[in-house]
């Protein structure tokens, strides 16, 4: 059973930047994609980045696009993601995923909360206006 520890969240103004940590234990993290989701109050749980096995292939919500960047290091057993020119409707607890299928090379679509088996305990985001 893999275990998900996420670090890095905190408060930031608008504008500021954040990258979230996501340490992962085991010696298969490399096999399975990775990805990153979200959830405010009230709200249901929104896929926000996914990034493949190899990391040559990565994906994201709309909102997110062109500020914020998923990345991994297989070594380390860690995927990141880095969020910049935060807006307070970032605001949210973010938690790392690991995909249930093994090697997976792309996604139909957007990454969906079902592709992914293990969950972390999240991290939160707080974005002040």
């Amino acid at each position: 059973q893999v275990q998900l520890v996420e670090s890095g969240g905190g408060l930031v103004q608008a504008g500021g930047s954040l990258r979230l940590s996501c340490a992962a234990s085991g010696r298969t993290f490399s096999n399975y994609a990775m990805g990153w989701f979200r959830q405010a109050p009230g709200m249901e749980r929104e896929f926000v980045a996914a990034i493949t096995w190899t990391g040559n292939s990565t994906y994201y919500t709309d909102s997110v696009k062109g500020r914020f960047i998923i990345s991994r290091d297989n070594a380390k057993n860690t995927v990141y993601l880095q969020m910049n020119s935060l807006k307070p409707e970032d605001t949210a607890v973010y938690y790392c995923a690991r995909d249930k299928a093994l090697l997976r090379q792309y996604y139909r679509g957007s990454p969906r909360t079902g592709d992914f088996g293990s969950w972390g305990q999240g991290t939160q985001v707080t974005v002040s206006s």
